[in-house]
């Protein structure tokens, strides 16, 4: 059950990252630690990286803004972070990062079950997905692709 004033906190936090020009990606609330944690995770629009400098720098305004709000009366500590990177690869970006790196391919053809097919990212162009399944190159259809997800060299 989530904590009662996390949608509270949530609204503060949101509204003082964008006012710092970033986005509220998530905000943990764990009372179960002592002093509690307030765990913020922002990230820039366009998908601009965060730097540390950026998280300190909204290390300040964030906690003069929870202490204003008057939401948390007992002490806390306050982290900001990024979120990181995710296992999905999704932007452009992501593709040229990630390209040689194993892969998941999640597709959807037709009226049957979604298909998983593995091996190492190649290529992406406007129509296709190219992975290289031991050796063989695998032309996808970016139509037919459902998700495509990082994973590990062992699995």
């Amino acid at each position: 059950m989530p904590h009662p004033l996390l949608p509270d906190l949530t609204s503060v936090a949101a509204a003082t990252a964008a006012q710092q020009g970033f986005e509220l990606a998530d905000l943990q609330l764990h009372t179960h630690l002592r002093p509690m944690t307030v765990q913020v995770q922002i990230r820039r629009p366009g998908g601009v990286d965060v730097t540390l400098d950026d998280c300190a720098g909204l290390s300040g305004p964030m906690g003069d803004a929870i202490e204003a709000s008057s939401l948390l009366t007992d002490a806390y500590v306050l982290e900001i972070s990024s979120p990181g990177i995710g296992d999905l690869v999704q932007s452009d970006r992501d593709f040229q990062t990630f390209r040689g790196f194993p892969v998941e391919v999640t597709i959807n053809e037709g009226d049957g079950p979604p298909q998983t097919l593995s091996g190492s990212l190649l290529d992406r162009s406007d129509n296709h997905l190219e992975i290289n399944m031991k050796g063989r190159i695998k032309k996808i259809a970016r139509s037919s692709i459902s998700c495509v997800r990082l994973t590990s060299p062992t699995s």
